[in-house]
């Protein structure tokens, strides 16, 4: 008896330990969002209309425990090798516009950035703990004129009075597409300041495999402001894909932030040209491409509103400077 009760007891001791071990989770967010983003050159100073012209991106994203069958299939899979999560699924459709820097020419340089377009839905699994955020997406979509580029651009050209590009009939062809994607960002806290100040960073990395992207990235932000420990950072587009866009604060926070990142581009379907055409406009990529970023986000209850002005490098053989563009974004949680 005695035996059995030390026996008892020792299995009873490393179960605690057990116990201990395991990361404890933050509560679930019971709040489903919304995000609409939307980037575009013409919010920079210069108001040019070149290169990557615009970008727009709406989405959903669920409450956090409350996964469809086989995509808590999929998370209970990815917890057995990452470790557990608080997850939410969320789905996004957005549409991307590229032209080159001269659309009044009806036969465009061919040494310039192709007139391209990208239509797609994306599905996408986040898994959050307390200072980590993994995003896994899927990406289906169209390269063409079915992804609507011209018409959109034609249309918001019209309304704003601006001039209608010339060249799209020499855009790329039409063509599906499939990219796969994962992101994590860290978040670490560096100091507290007075008047209730907070200081963080937000280093993050990324990988893309697919028809439209496949590159490796990795960067950092630099946060100042109250409230911090409410989101992973503002959300933006990415070549392959969506950012974080979720969680989002409660309360009221504010933050400013700078960040830089860099790219090793192996694949980049709007200027490598069509996977199966070999006749359509391309142009020769740099593999190693940079960016820097600053901005702002302000949370109050439900809503944030945030806004980062974006320079990058050049991207292909032929562009003469880095160009900029901002990003506007909003997300409301219910």
């Amino acid at each position: 008896m005695r035996q059995l009760l030390i026996l008892s007891a020792g299995l009873a001791v490393l179960a605690g330990e057990a116990a201990a071990q395991q990361p404890t989770l933050p509560p679930p967010d019971t709040r489903a969002i919304l995000h609409a983003i939307t980037e575009n050159d013409s919010y920079a100073p210069a108001r040019t209309d070149r290169w990557y012209t615009n970008g727009v991106r709406f989405g959903y994203s669920s409450p956090e425990a409350q996964l469809p069958g086989p995509v808590e299939a999929l998370d209970s899979a990815l917890g057995r090798l990452l470790g557990p999560t608080q997850s939410r699924w969320g789905i996004s459709l957005g549409q991307n516009i590229y032209n080159p820097r001269d659309t009044r020419a009806f036969v465009p340089d061919p040494h310039d950035r192709p007139y391209a377009g990208y239509l797609y839905l994306e599905g996408s699994l986040d898994r959050r703990t307390h200072n980590t955020l993994d995003r896994f997406t899927i990406a289906a979509g169209m390269v063409g004129p079915g992804s609507l580029a011209r018409k959109t651009q034609d249309l918001v050209h019209e309304l704003i009075g601006s001039r209608i590009p010339h060249g799209w009939r020499y855009q790329m062809r039409d063509e599906v597409t499939l990219n796969l994607g994962w992101s994590r960002t860290w978040r670490y806290r560096l100091a507290n300041l007075p008047g209730g100040l907070e200081v963080d960073t937000l280093p993050s990395a990324e990988v893309a495999l697919g028809t439209v992207a496949i590159y490796a990235q990795g960067g950092a932000r630099l946060r100042l402001g109250q409230g911090l420990g409410g989101d992973f950072g503002t959300p933006r587009i990415r070549p392959g894909g969506g950012d974080t866009a979720a969680p989002l604060g409660q309360g009221f926070g504010w933050y400013l932030f700078g960040g830089a990142s860099g790219r090793a581009v192996g694949r980049d379907l709007f200027l490598d040209g069509s996977t199966w055409r070999a006749s359509t406009p391309r142009v020769t990529k740099r593999n190693l491409v940079g960016d820097l970023e600053a901005g702002g986000a302000v949370y109050w209850h439900n809503v944030r509103l945030s806004y980062t002005h974006d320079w990058r490098s050049e991207e292909f053989v032929g562009q003469k400077k880095w160009f900029t563009y901002g990003i506007a974004t909003l997300s409301v949680a219910f």
